[in-house]
């Protein structure tokens, strides 16, 4: 298990300064000066220079990749250049409102899809596997955004049991954040349990199939014995490669959700800032959530040795 680690470990390494490189290379290149549009078109061509300067864009690439990459091992991101405020606290304070939305969102997809794949799996062919795989279809068909702004006509405007928008805070108690979240987090968990309970069920079904599975039932078992006993665990390998990246999903693609529900986190982050040709913040929020995609893909693998015995026997 120690040597599977390390080798998954230092993919992990390699991963992350390829995809420094790589993020970095890709916007230094997208058109448009920071500077010259923070002054505007008619700005003096010495007031521009100073300011490029004060900003640190006057040096070369790879001196500003190397100072930005030493920086974010320091926990330094840097300086937006438009609210000359530290990038690691606009992070931090938006990072707070995305993670949570994020892990709400997972634990609801997660907690609808499970049930419902097995149910489908266990009554394969009948009334109840065609009812939740029509459900299912129906979940990865319609737009997030549209289901989000039904839940807030339902729910925040016609009943009023949720605001429309916004974040109260955290400082406000657990459960006023959490209530708050609730309206998003079912948006985007919609599509996510539609996607992990057809995989659930697919899995399943692969795994009844198997010789292992008819022994257990010879041995006495019986078919919802079998199951849980035997059937569950082996499925469960490309499941945890779905929820991997539906977390990784839901921390950095939920900029469309943020924006129906106005909520300040992360996603609404990096589109202010592409916006404002804020290149450090958009560097750095990008290189955060890939950093999460890879830990998430390393602790994905971690689970599948722990899962399955014979990918430590392989390593």
């Amino acid at each position: 298990m120690l040597r599977y680690t390390l080798k998954r470990l230092l993919s992990l390494v390699i991963s992350l300064a390829v995809a420094s490189i790589v993020i970095f290379v890709v916007i230094e290149v997208a058109p448009g000066d920071p500077a010259s549009f923070m002054l505007g078109m008619n700005a003096q061509p010495e007031t521009l220079a100073a300011l490029r300067s004060e900003l640190g864009l006057d040096a070369s690439k790879p001196e500003r990749y190397l100072t930005w990459v030493t920086g974010m091992l320091s926990g330094d991101f840097g300086t937006s250049y438009t609210y000359r405020t530290p990038v690691s606290q606009m992070i931090g304070d938006r990072l707070w409102i995305s993670l949570p939305l994020a892990l709400y969102a997972l634990a609801l997809s997660t907690l609808v899809a499970f049930p419902a794949g097995i149910y489908a799996a266990s009554r394969r062919g009948q009334a109840g596997d065609i009812g939740v795989m029509g459900a299912t279809q129906l979940g990865v068909a319609v737009p997030n955004f549209w289901f989000a702004m039904m839940l807030v006509l339902i729910f925040a405007i016609n009943l009023r049991w949720f605001a429309a928008g916004g974040f109260v805070g955290w400082d406000q108690g657990f459960w006023a954040g959490l209530h708050a979240l609730t309206l998003p987090a079912i948006a985007l968990a919609l599509p996510q349990a539609a996607i992990l309970a057809r995989v659930m069920r697919s899995s399943l079904l692969d795994v009844l199939g198997e010789d292992f599975m008819r022994t257990a039932r010879a041995k006495g078992l019986t078919a919802r014995q079998a199951l849980w006993r035997h059937g569950l665990r082996n499925a469960l390998i490309p499941v945890l490669t779905i929820i991997g990246l539906q977390f990784s999903f839901l921390l950095a693609g939920s900029i469309i959700i943020e924006q129906v529900f106005y909520l300040p986190g992360l996603g609404r982050l990096v589109f202010q800032s592409i916006s404002a040709r804020d290149l450090i913040v958009v560097e750095s929020v990008v290189m955060l959530l890939v950093f999460s995609v890879i830990v998430v893909n390393f602790l994905v693998d971690l689970a599948y040795a722990a899962v399955d015995p014979r990918l430590r026997s392989r390593a």
